[in-house]
């Protein structure tokens, strides 16, 4: 991998943040030295410490330390990209510039010559469209381009693409990400795309595997991990209908501190940093799988633990703590089935940190049938009538839908403050019934 050493020409990168900075683009750089990688933002060592942002609040990551964000396509509305970016200079973060590049899985073809020539001119027009703002840190060229993908020319329309941004914006790098890491991987990334100043690499829970990826892969070059989060619906435990588990709050939050300071800010050589998945909310598989904040804005303990990994300082106001829900005394691991009708009571444990009064909040929802692959869209899940009552708080005593399938039951646990915990049940409802 090629590593850009360019001079310094702006004012120091402390000046992001002060909308008097001297406008122009950021010189970003890599620089290898004798303890390895380091990413240089005019002149200055810059760790990433960011996140993936599509919808979020760019001033609330800003306040809780990061001090960038990545995206996922870029496009040519200038207008609604250079208030992104505008914004983004305003709240002193850089943006790692995600640009759309087509996939094999969605029906790409990347031996027709003529469609791998438009999208180069396509991209070729987004990059010089906005170049030249100072919030821009670097160009990421597609996303998870090896996911479900078996013609390894992606990887020379990679390199085309990057030979091209060097030479339209010489001042940024420019990076792919990928779905995992492995030595096949590498060596395609190695022989087809040798244009690429490093690369992303996005594990979930798997990333306690990063270091013995590196090095099985023999990669010595540059990276930053460019998601990573709680442990993904593909690995996670399932119930005996194959509805995926998926974690509390709280214990997602665990995760990301074990894992940040673990695998990765414990690689000092090679690692520039990560972009956590996802500054916002989204739908996949469930409505809080990814997302650290809820839909209606409310951060969750994953934000705290961020704010905390970034800047050593947790909040002065935390998100209420909670514990899995169990459903009649089971876990969800015991593949809970329900008869139609049946009554059963449902119970969650939460508490708040400065003791604020906690309100309970629950709903019911057919479970996901979804079947996409690498965060496509997928529709939400249909609300269900839920026939209960809380008979304390955390405990809610409900009527099993009358009709047989699989159910997932949610709960949301707010503290008034602008801050939520949440936690999840997969049942199924049958005449048979497991749970007495």
């Amino acid at each position: 991998m090629r590593s850009l050493l360019l001079w310094c020409w702006l004012a120091p990168f402390a000046a992001l943040a002060s909308p008097d900075a001297v406008e122009g683009p950021a010189q970003v750089s890599i620089h290898e030295g004798p303890e390895g990688y380091r990413l240089l933002v005019n002149g200055q060592p810059f760790v990433v410490r960011g996140a993936g942002l599509v919808e979020g609040s760019q001033e609330e990551l800003a306040a809780r330390g990061g001090n960038s964000f990545r995206t996922w396509s870029t496009g040519t509305d200038r207008e609604r990209v250079l208030a992104m970016l505008d914004r983004a200079r305003r709240n002193g973060l850089m943006v790692a510039m995600g640009i759309e590049v087509a996939r094999e899985r969605h029906g790409f073809d990347y031996d027709d010559a003529a469609s791998v020539r438009r999208q180069w001119e396509r991209i070729r027009e987004e990059v010089r469209l906005y170049r030249h703002h100072p919030a821009v840190l670097a160009w990421v060229v597609g996303n998870e381009l090896n996911l479900e993908s078996r013609n390894p020319r992606v990887w020379n329309a990679v390199n085309d693409i990057a030979v091209m941004i060097h030479q339209e914006d010489p001042r940024h790098p420019v990076m792919t990400t990928l779905a995992g890491f492995d030595p096949a991987l590498a060596m395609q990334i190695r022989t087809r795309a040798p244009a690429l100043d490093l690369i992303g690499i996005q594990l979930y829970g798997d990333i306690v595997a990063l270091r013995d990826k590196l090095a099985q892969s023999r990669w010595t070059g540059p990276y930053i991990v460019t998601e990573w989060g709680p442990t993904g619906h593909w690995e996670s435990p399932r119930t005996a209908w194959n509805a995926p588990i998926e974690g509390d709050a709280s214990t997602k939050a665990g995760w990301l501190l074990e894992r940040y300071q673990r695998h990765i800010a414990s690689d000092t050589r090679q690692g520039l940093g990560s972009y956590v998945f996802l500054w916002g909310d989204k739908q996949e598989r469930t409505p809080t799988w990814y997302g650290l904040f809820l839909r209606e804005g409310q951060s969750t303990p994953g934000v705290d633990a961020m704010q905390y990994l970034w800047t050593g300082r947790w909040p002065a106001n935390r998100a209420p703590s909670i514990t899995p829900i169990t459903l009649e005394g089971k876990r969800a691991e015991e593949s809970v089935v329900l008869r139609p009708g049946q009554a059963a009571a449902a119970q969650v444990e939460s508490r708040d940190t400065e003791e604020d009064p906690l309100s309970f909040r629950w709903r019911l929802l057919e479970e996901s049938t979804a079947t996409s692959v690498g965060g496509d869209a997928e529709p939400a899940p249909a609300r269900v009538r839920l026939v209960a009552n809380e008979t304390k708080p955390g405990t809610l005593r409900f009527r099993a839908p009358a009709r047989i399938g699989n159910y997932r039951l949610f709960v949301e646990v707010h503290d008034g403050k602008g801050h939520a915990a949440y936690a999840n049940f997969p049942f199924r409802v049958d005449e048979a019934g497991t749970a007495r």
